[in-house]
């Protein structure tokens, strides 16, 4: 995938699939630690050991439509090529937590990517889900929630074009203005 913001998203369609009713997104950019750290985490239904063991073998996936599953894959290899590391913790029941880093200025680091037309793809995917978006760099951060922002628009479809639009403006404005961006 040529934007992480694509791996994000593949695994935030993942935590959807799993029925999760939260999923976190962090990113946390850093000049001074010269790493870029990505934390997905989900409520979902979880992964037992076994397929844990098995979820970053491309020839392995729970979906029936497909014989490949390659999300995972691609991420602990982009990770991994850029000095990086991939973890994944599951519990059935409790969740899933995607943790993985990435050297900064690795020349075959992909760029962060639309940000903006990621968690507008994701919001409009949410069927009694929130979402939680945190992006930080060393000087600032800033963080955008689908449940604070349902309670600011008290009742008006959070999934409507003006207001994804809005989203999408405010997450692209914000990343434009934080200092690593």
């Amino acid at each position: 995938m040529k934007e992480l913001s694509m791996h994000i998203l593949d695994i935030a369609m993942n935590s959807i699939s799993a029925g999760s009713k939260l999923i976190e997104i962090i990113i946390e950019e850093s000049n001074n630690s010269n790493l870029i750290k990505i934390i997905i985490k989900d409520d979902g239904c979880g992964m037992s050991d076994d397929t844990i063991k098995r979820v970053t073998d491309p020839f392995y996936t729970t979906r029936t439509t497909r014989k490949v599953g390659l999300g995972i894959p691609l991420l602990k290899e982009a990770c991994e090529r850029c000095n990086g590391y991939f973890n994944i913790n599951s519990e059935i029941g409790k969740g899933t937590t995607v943790e993985c880093s990435f050297e900064r200025d690795n020349i075959d680091r992909a760029p962060v990517g639309n940000m903006g037309d990621t968690i507008i793809t994701i919001i409009n995917s949410l069927n009694n889900c929130e979402l939680l978006y945190n992006y930080s760099t060393d000087e600032k951060s800033f963080v955008l929630s689908t449940l604070e922002l349902r309670n600011i628009l008290g009742g008006a479809d959070i999934k409507s074009n003006d207001i994804l639009l809005w989203v999408k403006e405010y997450i692209n404005e914000n990343m434009k203005n934080m200092s690593n961006y």
